[in-house]
């Protein structure tokens, strides 16, 4: 498989996605227009159908549920946890049919693009900055109206290095600052924030590539002036280096481009990624300052500085949207290790912003969005304490009914091959089988992060390198 041209002598070979994306027109970015479209929607509505009637139907859930209703405290579980699967159930219903009605906004033309600043933070990461710019500055945008700063937060490799040689290429687009010691994501963004020039405002990692047409699809959604920010779609970029990577990309395709653009039909994106996101400059600026000053519990907030823009714009009364043709291709982590401290940093800003949201800015939104929002939270979040205690009764259950891991297991798979049908819809690649590995990777190797985040919200750590 060729590498992409516009990132030479790249040693990663792009990804099937990738390889789709570039062959077919941006058009195709929508699901609806993808080949074949209409007979998913049909299979992922008869497998929704499918899975009630077999949960219904069969005993791979009433032995589990007649086990735990004779437990001595199990019964105390079982009825919570038939509620919040029923709540669930219908959440997951209201999502599906919200994401049939999701649009891809257009594109941004050569010759409607708006003058667009780009800010990518770096730390320590090496090569692969240089990859990330040249990326940039090769997308197809109208140079005299493209800017890029690159911030070097205080990098003890030879990031710096990396990041001047670029920009000797390009002087005329890429502006390159230096922090002499390192002082944070956020320090670094707001740099370029308040250096740049443009009416649009992208972030994108430094250990991300964009494709060609990225810069113009995130720019596009911009046109309607209730749009405060957009989401792009973030991708595997080195799928290809074990299993965990294979299984992310699968996971990122269901919990960020099926959820984000079911939020963006109600224009509530909660949490537009540090990544690859796009903001309106003005509204920027008028954040920017309590962004920067930010404080939890009494501590600076040193990470999920992209959740916590999108609640500033969110909290100002803009709408945040998802663009499906906006793709970014981002490294994730290769071990357990790895992945252990960016999910904890993850779920560590989600409790932080998470609060914040419910405690003013949902109440801020239209109605409708409101509504939703609302109802979304509660099943999602009550969603924890009910999993928690399940999975202490199936150990309970399991060291006097073993035969109940065996139903547990097949139930979980059950569900999870119903949901590869969302992946299916949206990527229509085999890899769907990672998929339901990662469901049995998280259930039992990945639980006990959230309620560490939890009782952990107040660290400061990055947990990145």
């Amino acid at each position: 498989m060729q590498s992409r041209a516009w990132l030479p002598d790249d040693p990663f070979p792009m990804t099937t996605d990738a390889a789709a994306a570039a062959a077919f027109p941006a058009r195709f970015h929508d699901y609806r227009d993808l080949p074949g479209d209409a007979f998913y929607r049909a299979s992922i509505l008869f497998g929704f159908a499918v899975v009630l009637y077999l949960s219904w139907r069969f005993d791979i859930f009433h032995g589990v549920v007649s086990a735990a209703r004779h437990h001595q405290w199990g019964r105390f579980i079982v009825s919570p946890a038939i509620l919040w699967t029923g709540m669930g159930m219908l959440m997951l219903l209201l999502r599906t049919l919200l994401w049939f009605r999701y649009r891809t906004p257009p594109l941004a033309t050569m010759e409607s693009a708006p003058s667009l600043t780009v800010i990518i933070p770096a730390y320590n990461e090496g090569a692969m900055v240089a990859r990330s710019i040249e990326s940039v500055v090769a997308a197809r945008y109208p140079r005299e109206r493209l800017q890029v700063f690159v911030v070097d937060d205080g990098s003890v490799d030879d990031t710096w290095q990396h990041i001047e040689r670029v920009a000797r290429r390009f002087p005329d687009v890429v502006t390159p600052l230096r922090f002499e010691r390192n002082r944070g994501k956020r320090a670094a963004l707001e740099a370029g924030f308040r250096r740049g020039r443009g009416e649009i405002m992208v972030t994108i990692d430094s250990d991300s590539v964009i494709e060609p047409d990225t810069l113009l699809a995130m720019t596009g959604p911009f046109t309607d002036a209730r749009i405060g920010a957009v989401a792009g779609k973030v991708s595997v970029f080195n799928r290809g280096e074990g299993l965990i990577p294979r299984m992310l990309k699968v996971r990122f395709a269901l919990s960020f481009d099926f959820l984000r653009a079911v939020q963006s039909t109600y224009g509530t994106v909660y949490c537009c990624p540090g990544a690859l996101a796009a903001y309106r400059a003005s509204v920027v600026r008028d954040v920017l300052e309590r962004w920067i000053g930010q404080r939890f519990l009494g501590r600076a907030c040193t990470y999920g500085e992209d959740r916590a823009m999108t609640n500033e714009i969110l909290g100002q009364g803009y709408d945040c949207v998802y663009q499906r043709a906006g793709v970014v291709h981002t490294l994730v982590p290769t071990t357990y290790s790895r992945l252990c401290k960016m999910f904890l940093r993850w779920d560590r800003s989600y409790v932080r912003e998470e609060l914040r949201f419910l405690r003013t800015i949902v109440w801020r939104r239209p109605p409708k969005a409101r509504a939703i929002a609302l109802v979304e939270a509660i099943v999602t979040n009550s969603r924890y304490p009910v999993a928690w205690a399940t999975l202490v009764l199936l150990v309970s259950l399991v060291a006097s009914h073993p035969y109940m891991l065996l139903r547990f297991c097949c139930a979980m798979l059950l569900v999870s091959s119903f949901n590869m049908l969302y992946y299916l819809r949206g990527e229509r690649h085999w890899d769907f089988v990672y998929g339901i590995g990662y469901s049995f990777f998280s259930a039992f190797a990945l639980f006990w992060i959230f309620p560490y985040a939890l009782c952990t919200a107040r660290a400061q750590g990055w947990l990145t390198r």
